[in-house]
Order: structure tokens, then sequence, then C-alpha cells
């Protein structure tokens, strides 16, 4: 239940944006935007007041919120509100996720360090880090060309060796690496595409935010008979863009 919380947005208003952080800076932010301890202690806060607060308990997850480091995938203009509970514009009208709503969805798919992962939607990286610190391997897509290069290149700064980037088209998925142990969307198709569902394995978990106006977060899991929705919760993602014409 989202009584109290923030919807979680991953499309908002810059201006609103601005204020945030410009406010953060005023109240005594700005001492995190520094290295080592000060993002240290800024990350630690926000996995204390923003994620265990509201109930997400999986030891892997906190660890792994904990340990990647936010900033690093936030553009400079936007870090001293890296650590804040609300998600960052990440350039191409793209915004990064708010941290709980990566928790709550890297939560729900169970990860276990076995499991190939699916990602469609790569932004900036953050939350294929994230699956990175989860899972075996993840291979990611974001079909904006500049947000999968800068991706990469972060992701392979931070020495995420496991995790795999390529720009193209998410509503096709990643064939040649089909089956997938799990498969995360953070960008809302009006439905689930078939070929996310073709590549997910039997018993294999999704998480996806579906629908046009009114969307909600879909955890799936596949059956022999198709897909069983598990729980569901009210968000709000852009759309997912490049759907083949029929």
């Amino acid at each position: 239940m989202w009584t109290g919380m923030r919807i979680p947005y991953r499309n908002s208003s810059l201006a609103a944006l601005s204020a945030l952080v410009l406010a953060a800076a005023c109240d005594g932010a700005v001492a995190e935007r520094q290295p080592g301890t000060g993002w240290n202690r800024a990350r630690t806060n926000m996995v204390e007041q923003q994620i265990i607060a509201r109930d997400i308990k999986n030891p892997r997850v906190l660890d792994a919120m904990r340990t990647v480091p936010r900033h690093e995938f936030v553009p400079e203009a936007w870090r001293a509100g890296a650590y804040e509970d609300t998600p960052l514009p990440i350039g191409h009208d793209q915004t990064i996720s708010q941290p709980y709503i990566v928790a709550y969805m890297s939560e729900a798919l169970e990860l276990d360090a076995s499991h190939r992962v699916l990602e469609v939607g790569t932004g900036s990286g953050y939350q294929a880090a994230i699956l990175g610190e989860l899972a075996k391997e993840v291979f990611t897509i974001e079909i904006v060309e500049p947000l999968a290069a800068g991706a990469r290149a972060t992701l392979a700064r931070l020495g995420y060796t496991n995790v795999h980037v390529r720009a193209g088209n998410g509503y096709l998925g990643w064939p040649e690496e089909a089956p997938f142990d799990r498969v995360m969307v953070t960008a809302a198709p009006d439905a689930v595409p078939p070929a996310l569902i073709e590549q997910l394995k039997v018993g294999g978990l999704m998480a996806i935010p579906v629908g046009v106006g009114s969307q909600e977060l879909r955890i799936l899991r596949r059956t022999a008979n198709g897909l069983e929705t598990l729980r569901t919760l009210p968000v709000r993602f852009v759309p997912m863009t490049g759907k083949p014409k029929p």
C-alpha cells in the first residue's frame, strides 16, 4: 500500500527537481557532494530512511543499494541530489528512477547469484549496476544510443564486467542470450511485449510497468500456460518506445 509514499515517477518536472536540489544544497546536503565519506554517509541515509523505512527487507538488495554509487550515474548538474527521494534527469527526456522503486523492483524479482537477467531500459545504468550486484549476468538494452554508450562507459569504469549493454529496441529483447531467469522493464508499454514473455524461462519472474496514462507495476511469473500476476503497484514511468508495427 502506498499511503503516505511518493508515487515512483521516472519522469517529472525539471523545474521541480531544480528546486529540490537547490533546497538540499541550502540545508546542508552540499556536504554530500564531496567524495568519500560524504557520499557514503548520504548512501547509508538513503537506505535507512527511504528503503528500510518502506519495508524493503532483502539483505542482498539492501547491501547492493548501500554499495552502488548512485551519484556516479547522475549528471554533474544534478549530482547534489543523487541520494534524495526522487528521480533525476539524465538527459534525452529520461530520468534515473527514485531509489525506492529501484529497490522495490529488485526485491520483487527474488534474485540470486546464479540468475541471468534481461533489463529493458538501461538509462544511465544505475538499475543495471544494482542487478549486477545481485545476479550472475545482466543483459541490458537501451533504445537511446547516447544513453547506452554513457551507461556502458560508467559500468565499465566501475568494474561491472557482468553487465552487458546493447543499444537497441527493447520490444525485441535479446534473443541470442535467451532464456533469462528474470526480466525487468523500466519503461511502460501498453501491454507486455510477447518477445519478453518468450525469452523468460517458465517459472521465471518479470517486473514491468504497464499502461498508457494510468499505469501499474506488475510482478509476473511465467507458467506453462502464460503469465500469473503476483502483485501490482500504481506507478508512473516514461512510455516504452519502439513498438513494432503489425
